[in-house]
């Protein structure tokens, strides 16, 4: 049990790290970026019609160490929601055995 556990811990991080390695000069960019080219190829005389609100407040745009904190922080959040109701729905599950 313990060697399985390894194992796929291994074959995670290699997974995980392989590709960063074997792809030389490859571009990494998420989907916001790649949205944003479509759009542009596609009508270049698009303008968006919102402004982020924290754009507006702070007077620019937010860095992106900012932007990854509040990434992270959502992230967080909706993990912490759904372990919560998955912790639930497992309890409820054994006070209903328990039950005649």
């Amino acid at each position: 049990m313990k060697k399985t556990v390894l194992l796929v811990i291994l074959a995670v991080f290699l997974i995980a790290l392989v590709p960063l390695f074997a792809l030389k000069n490859a571009e990494f960019g998420g989907s916001d970026d790649a949205g944003s080219v479509v759009v542009e190829e596609v009508d270049s005389s698009y303008e968006a019609w919102a402004t982020p609100v924290l754009e507006v407040l702070i007077g620019g745009e937010l860095p992106g160490e900012v932007e990854s904190l509040f990434f992270c922080i959502q992230t967080g959040l909706g993990v912490g929601v759904i372990a919560f109701l998955m912790g639930r729905f497992v309890e409820r599950k054994k006070w209903m055995k328990e039950e005649p």
